[in-house]
């Protein structure tokens, strides 16, 4: 019997090799992450120039990456966009216009991802993630110059939805673009 096992092995040997196989495939897996979350944290950091930790991995944890960090800026004006449920043509050109001015490039990450939104309503998460952008930068900007941002942004949403609103596209802002230029405006009282 000592000779056929053996000739044949040590069948708890091979267990055991193969459970402490497993377990060191799992270890190297997670300090992979681990590795890849701090290299995705240090790029987001560097991208959005926040600092604070807990919001990085926010934003993280919600799917934003360093490479859309650009395209996350043009989130307010979407949400006024599609507030009554549908992108019209005006809206849309003004979108991409303010996309150019923020640097988000044709070709890029961030712009593919902008042509997305553009032809389907993003999910509520992207102004969760806008919101935790917002708080990141309010944690590096002086009340003045988070005032600053806060009117540029509510101008530009404004002149967004007065665009496609109104007779002939000049005027009228519906209550559901109101609605949205509230909570734009709710999310800087949150920052």
């Amino acid at each position: 019997m000592a000779e056929n096992q053996h000739f044949l092995g040590d069948p708890g040997k091979s267990l055991e090799d193969e459970f402490f196989r497993k377990e060191d495939e799992r270890a190297i897996k997670r300090l992979r992450e681990l590795q890849q979350s701090q290299a995705t944290r240090e790029a987001l950091r560097a991208a959005a120039g926040i600092s604070d930790v807990a919001v990085l991995d926010r934003l993280i944890a919600l799917g934003i990456r360093p490479e859309i960090v650009s395209a996350l800026s043009i989130v307010p004006l979407l949400e006024v966009a599609w507030a009554d449920g549908s992108l019209d043509a005006k809206e849309r050109t003004i979108v991409l216009e303010r996309a150019a001015a923020s640097g988000v490039a044709p070709g890029s990450a961030g712009h593919d991802l902008l042509q997305t939104w553009l032809e389907r309503k993003p999910d509520a998460k992207l102004f969760s993630a806008w919101t935790e952008l917002v708080r990141g930068l309010a944690a590096r900007m002086s009340s003045q110059e988070m005032g600053a941002l806060k009117s540029e942004l509510i101008e530009r949403a404004q002149a967004l939805a007065r665009a496609s609103g109104g007779v002939f596209g000049v005027g009228s802002v519906s209550a559901a673009e109101r609605d949205a230029i509230q909570r734009l405006e709710t999310a800087f009282g949150a920052a």
